[in-house]
């Protein structure tokens, strides 16, 4: 993997923990939304996507 993957990886990892601690309710659903987004979009190695998604997760759970 190049260190644009291996940073999209952790950040992906990241994102899922916080995700995972957040209590449920409107802003844990938009952001699963997101990551799910971002799940499919690192699956088609559209590392670009990925990361704007996860940006987004990150923001609805903040």
């Amino acid at each position: 993997m190049t260190p644009e993957q291996n940073k999209t990886a952790e950040k992906m990892t990241s994102v899922k923990a916080t995700w995972d601690k957040a209590p449920a309710g409107p802003k844990k659903d938009a952001a699963l939304k997101h990551y799910q987004a971002a799940e499919k979009a690192h699956t088609a190695k559209n590392d670009a996507e990925t990361n704007k998604e996860l940006d987004a997760a990150a923001h609805a759970l903040a």
